[in-house]
């Protein structure tokens, strides 16, 4: 919740390859106050069932800068093992190993106090977009 001196974020994931929320990326929040100043790290969660995070920590008075970091490969390596046999044989090209060719996205964006600011994720194996939503 934003109040008049801070702001605040929030976050979902679709997957786009299947038209679904991702469920269980794991999210770290790190904030700083100033573009010269140190980042820290407030704190994470995991997406829920529909790809939300509703518990990212709150930011610190004198907020100025945040970044989302998504840790893609754990999500795409689970899903690459529970795939059936059809969606095997697509034409997409395969990624050796990690299941994902980016293995993390990191948003960084600038916040101003009394704002919210809901930053989605549109995420697929090869591809990601972002976007400030409402």
């Amino acid at each position: 919740m934003s109040t008049a001196t801070t702001a605040s974020v929030s976050t979902h994931i679709l997957d786009t390859s299947i038209g679904r929320p991702a469920e269980g990326v794991a999210i770290t929040l790190t904030a700083r106050s100033g573009s010269d100043a140190q980042w820290v790290t407030l704190g994470g969660s995991k997406t829920d069932a529909d790809g939300r995070c509703k518990d990212l920590p709150a930011l610190p008075e004198g907020t100025t800068h945040v970044r989302l970091d998504f840790e893609t490969e754990t999500y795409f390596a689970s899903k690459s093992k529970s795939k059936t046999e059809a969606e095997a044989q697509q034409d997409a090209p395969r990624v050796r190993d990690s299941g994902a060719f980016f293995p993390e996205v990191a948003i960084t964006f600038a916040v101003v106090p009394g704002e919210h600011f809901h930053v989605p994720l549109l995420l697929n194996p090869f591809g990601y977009s972002v976007y400030r939503g409402s």
